[in-house]
């Protein structure tokens, strides 16, 4: 094996191939960094309350709005309410600007935001659902185990595979259903 110097086009390979993987390696961790930053976990109110909801960092937080939690500002579009599920884990949500117009106490919301270090949940976005039967799944799933939490006798196969909708939702779409049924005769 003869050693000696490199030649000019093997050394600009080389130098070429050794580039190329540095770059590559530079964007692979950019857009690894990116996507870790962008991605939005969904807690529910269980969780936030029992603090395993990360502070100063962006997250969705869902629940039933609570009756009679809503406190609208007098002087601006500050709103603060609390946002619960059925076995009894609430959270204070602060928000600032113009709420959806489905929303409402008692009603399945999702919320974009940063949970600050007091506890407090401070909204960028707030989403209300849409139709009297819709609920966003992650709210239906949280309000689900939270429900089975409480259950405590045994239920027939058919009901305990059905989604469980709260009865003020129940209601109102029983409700819909009457009043639709009236229009039709």
């Amino acid at each position: 094996m003869k050693f000696g110097p490199m030649k000019p086009h093997r050394r600009n390979q080389l130098l070429l191939i050794g580039l190329l993987v540095s770059m590559s390696g530079i964007a692979v961790t950019l857009a690894l960094t990116a996507f870790d930053e962008s991605v939005n976990l969904f807690y529910d109110p269980a969780q936030i309350a029992a603090g395993e909801a990360p502070t100063d960092r962006t997250i969705r937080a869902g629940g039933m709005v609570v009756d009679g939690s809503v406190a609208r500002s007098k002087t601006d579009l500050t709103v603060t309410f609390e946002v619960g599920d059925l076995a009894g884990a609430r959270y204070r949500v602060h928000y600032v600007g113009i709420l959806p117009d489905l929303f409402r106490e008692g009603q399945g919301v999702i919320a974009t935001g940063r949970l600050n270090a007091g506890g407090v949940f401070v909204a960028e976005e707030v989403l209300a659902k849409h139709d009297e039967t819709y609920m966003p799944p992650e709210v239906a799933d949280a309000l689900e185990k939270a429900h089975a939490g409480r259950e405590t006798g045994a239920m027939p196969a058919m009901q305990a595979n059905a989604p469980r909708l709260p009865a003020a939702v129940v209601q109102q779409s029983e409700a819909s259903a009457l009043e639709g049924s009236e229009a039709n005769l």
